[in-house]
């Protein structure tokens, strides 16, 4: 176990004294809950696309992106690929709805359009799935800082958590865009430090990276066999398997999903100044994204051939699942990089990490206060009261993001970026499904949305028991050799959609105002 340096201790203090102090410059501007959830409204696309990428790139970029390419091969960079048709479709025909008005959460449409009811279900899926990602999120940067320093885990996890609650508290929406535009920019420059170190190393440079790890299969969208070579996976079409075409409409699902029905992403749609600056702050984060992932895989695969060159026996053991896959990028940087370097990258994954935890946890308060407590628990208070209970919740989000990060130490799980994957599937219940209801539909109303989210929850909920052992082994044996579980998003959208929509057309149809509320009932001089 390494012991930290002084001179990396010293560029991980300054990167921490510099986020505490952009939440202590905001703090005594966020005295409104518009002003703490969506800053001024008035951001440049340049800042919101910046800041929605800080938001996008975690620790399961920095360290499970490349964990995954190291152990496997470029599989799941076939979701990542499918961004920019996603992003097409969002700011193309739909980001126009949540710019109606001054809306502060994006499920806000979803009362207006279905009612109170929708509204709830929809805000309770995202806080449940917020908090499971920020717990993982604070889970990798705490395995690199344990990694590097010799800190007891429990110890890294409390601190990185608390410096982010500190300035997430205390700043609000606008602490959390500015500090994810500076996180954006260290994470991005710690990560190029690590490739330029391996490429400096190797012999033969780039072309023996490009030659041994061709020969070993690693830039095949495929997955290890029973021989332990990696095998392209098929073209067709199927839920028994992943195959190429099922994995791209994972992809559209899992990103439509993402930049239509997250808070998270939406919150910095109502920051940016103008519909026309929130789409080019959309498609600066789209192909920034798709870089960096496609980099940080590429960093995972040098890993691996950095490793066939220089071969270590830890290294074997993460290969072989006798250690965790994530444990390589730590590795590398604490025993290949010099003083300062080291906390150079340390910083730049603390970026990573904590740009995304202060984005959701700021989100799951904007969601928790404004669609929950100030709707139903605690109406007509004064502005005061509402920041302050923010502040509370984004505490609390805090602790809940601490002890699922020990839990999931505390757990045995396949690379975390695959588990990742699974969880957004299970975790979306149909969520998606609901929205597009909402905006394709004019006849489907909250009768019918029901019954299609009862039976996408009870669906979700046979896949997750299953994931997680929770059903008889015979059962789960079962329903694995028919339903690959990386399926379950695309199932739970189509019954959400399908079931509600047929259910609308059994029911009496009820007369309402859908007035800019759907894609045929739009009026686009009224929504930006």
């Amino acid at each position: 176990m390494n012991q930290l340096r002084f001179v990396d201790g010293l560029v991980i203090t300054l990167y921490f004294v510099a986020m505490a102090g952009i939440g202590f410059w905001f703090s005594r501007r966020a005295k409104t809950t518009d002003r703490y959830f969506v800053g001024t409204r008035a951001y440049s696309g340049w800042v919101a696309g910046l800041s929605l990428f800080g938001a996008q790139i975690s620790s399961i970029t920095f360290v499970a992106y490349p964990a995954d390419s190291f152990k496997t091969a470029w599989l799941r960079f076939l979701i990542c690929l499918t961004l920019p048709v996603s992003v097409w479709i969002a700011s193309r025909y739909l980001l126009s709805f949540f710019r109606r008005g001054n809306v502060t959460s994006l499920y806000e449409y979803l009362e207006a359009r279905f009612g109170p009811r929708t509204r709830v279900y929809g805000a309770s899926v995202f806080i449940i799935a917020q908090c499971i990602r920020i717990s993982l999120i604070l889970y990798l940067v705490a395995l690199l800082m344990h990694s590097l320093t010799g800190w007891d885990v429990f110890t890294c996890m409390l601190l990185g958590g608390a410096i982010t609650a500190y300035y997430t508290v205390v700043g609000g929406m606008e602490a959390v865009i500015w500090t994810d535009v500076v996180q954006s920019v260290l994470l991005t420059a710690g990560g190029l430090l690590l490739l330029g170190t391996i490429l400096w190393k190797l012999p033969g440079g780039f072309g023996q990276l490009l030659s041994v790890a061709t020969a070993d299969g690693k830039f095949l969208f495929g997955e290890a066999g029973a021989d332990g070579w990696i095998h392209a996976i098929p073209w067709g079409v199927s839920l028994t398997h992943k195959t190429f075409v099922m994995l791209l409409v994972v992809g559209v699902i899992q990103w439509l999903t993402d930049y239509v029905t997250n808070q998270e992403v939406v919150q910095r749609y109502c920051a940016a100044k103008s519909e026309s600056a929130a789409r080019q702050g959309m498609w600066i984060c789209c192909w920034s994204c798709l870089m960096t992932w496609g980099y940080f895989m590429l960093l995972g695969t040098g890993l691996y051939v950095f490793y066939r060159v220089f071969p270590d026996p830890r290294v074997a053991e993460m290969l072989s699942g006798v250690r965790k896959a994530e444990e390589i990028v730590p590795f590398f940087v604490a025993t290949q990089l010099p003083p300062g370097l080291t906390g150079l990258v340390i910083a730049a994954v603390l970026a990573a990490a904590m740009s995304s935890m202060s984005s959701a946890m700021n989100s799951i308060s904007a969601v928790g206060i404004t669609d929950i407590y100030r709707r139903h628990l605690a109406t007509g208070r004064d502005e005061g009261h509402y920041v302050r209970a923010a502040k509370v919740v984004t505490l609390l989000s805090s602790g809940i993001m601490i002890g699922g990060a020990w839990l999931l130490f505390r757990a045995e799980s396949k690379t975390l970026q695959d588990l990742w994957t699974e969880f957004q599937s299970i975790l979306a219940g149909g969520l998606l499904g609901l929205f597009l209801l909402g905006f394709f539909t004019t006849r489907v109303d909250g009768r019918a949305v029901g019954i299609g989210i009862a039976c996408a929850v009870g669906f979700s909920t046979l896949i997750s028991f299953a994931s997680l052992g929770w059903l008889p082994a015979a059962w789960t044996s079962a329903l694995a050799s028919h339903f690959d579980f990386y399926f379950t998003g695309i199932v739970g959208n189509l019954l959400s959609f399908g079931v509600g929509f047929g259910c609308a057309t059994l029911l009496p149809a009820r007369s309402r105002s859908l007035a800019n509320l759907t894609v045929w009932t739009r009026d686009a001089t009224k929504l930006d």
